[in-house]
């Protein structure tokens, strides 16, 4: 904590530190997109990357914190398990942006979010870690060579950066390795321009499929993850900059109303994320351009496909185990251990939506027996 404090009234950096920190989010980013891409062939993903990195520097410019782009999870994981089309995906987009910017300037979030109790985005958090881990555990499996060496290396430099002045730089360092030996093993990935994006406009029936398929099942997510819990982080990593959760809904709104009808994937922030570009060493904004910078290159210069599927999975296997242990490190610090236990098992058996609704009912629940003064309640 002592850290966050001497370090985030310096402005954006461009250190070693903030370099590391930018590649931190990566290993759940570029999953979801390429899965994205694969079963949906009428996307064009060098789109989702191009809007990714416009905003990824937007957002460090803005908040000068390392506030994270993420695609939607919710919303990628249908994609993916269903094959949606383009004019859903971009209707789905549409739909979730105007109701977080509206809630945004309205100052909705902050009234909703005096209504959920911590220990609920504390469980959304927890289960979380606990769906990045199961994850983890598929890319691990399926490549273990390449994902132990991944994390020894990340776990010595973990050891030498809490002991020596030694920026921890891992999470660049295996991803590098990993690139440089996809390329090594498969080739140079062909050259490829991006071609100019184009206004794409949803059909009606489009809005109603990305209604009850994508945005119903992304919301809660947001809300609680990409909002709230994201907020709670940054006033625990940086106490004096900690960013107002109407403000991240108003960025969110709007990056999803300009970008998906131009081709780009729904986008908002995430806990997650931020945790594992802290893990890994970023401070301030100066990490996100960095990551846009990055993103860009791969937009702009290579066919994006063909450059991911060169990284081994179990380089993204292995940063994710990391970025599990900081979230789940963070939901520790709830005010109902049982509220917040639930909630994380539910997400990880049943799916977030009934966790959220569950916990809330027992948080609240919790709330009303401990004020009728029931004896030998965790009250919420």
């Amino acid at each position: 904590m002592a850290e966050s404090i001497e370090t985030e009234e310096r402005g954006i950096r461009f250190t070693i530190e903030e370099v590391a920190g930018a590649v931190g989010d990566f290993g759940t980013i570029f999953p979801i997109m390429l899965g994205v891409a694969i079963v949906c062939p009428d996307v064009n993903v060098s789109h989702f990357f191009l809007f990714l990195a416009a905003w990824f520097i937007i957002a460090g410019l803005y908040y000068r914190l390392p506030i994270p782009i993420e695609p939607m999870k919710a919303i990628g994981a249908v994609v993916i398990a269903g094959g949606l089309s383009h004019g859903e995906i971009v209707a789905s987009g549409l739909i979730v942006g105007a109701i977080f910017l509206i809630i945004g300037f309205i100052g909705g979030m902050n009234w909703i979010g005096d209504r959920i109790p911590k220990s609920v985005i504390r469980g959304v958090q927890a289960g979380l870690a606990l769906i990045l881990l199961r994850t983890s555990l598929g890319y691990i499996v399926s490549d273990v060579l390449v994902a132990a060496i991944s994390i020894g290396i990340i776990l010595v430099f973990f050891i030498v950066s809490q002991r020596t002045r030694i920026p921890d730089i891992s999470a660049l360092l295996v991803l590098i390795i990993g690139l440089a030996a996809g390329i090594a093993t498969q080739g140079m990935p062909p050259f490829r321009l991006m071609p100019l994006p184009a206004l794409i406009l949803p059909a009606l029936p489009d809005f109603a499929a990305a209604t009850w398929d994508l945005a119903l099942p992304q919301i809660p997510l947001t809300i609680t993850n990409a909002i709230l819990a994201t907020s709670l982080l940054t006033y625990d990593l940086f106490p004096k900059k900690g960013v107002d959760p109407d403000r991240l809904s108003r960025t969110i709104g709007a990056m999803n109303l300009i970008s998906t009808p131009l081709g780009g994937f729904p986008m908002c922030h995430g806990a997650g994320g931020l945790a594992a570009m802290y893990r890994f060493g970023a401070r301030t904004g100066g990490a996100n351009i960095v990551a846009g910078i990055l993103v860009l290159t791969f937009a702009v210069v290579f066919a994006p496909p063909e450059v991911l599927t060169l990284i081994p999975f179990g380089v993204f296997g292995a940063l994710l185990v990391f970025v599990a242990l900081e979230l789940g490190k963070h939901s520790a610090k709830t005010e109902s251990y049982l509220v917040t236990a639930v909630i994380a098992v539910l997400t990880l058996t049943v799916g977030l939506t009934v966790a959220f609704i569950v916990g809330m009912t027992l948080a609240y629940a919790l709330k009303r027996w401990e004020k009728t003064g029931a004896p030998g309640v965790d009250g919420p």
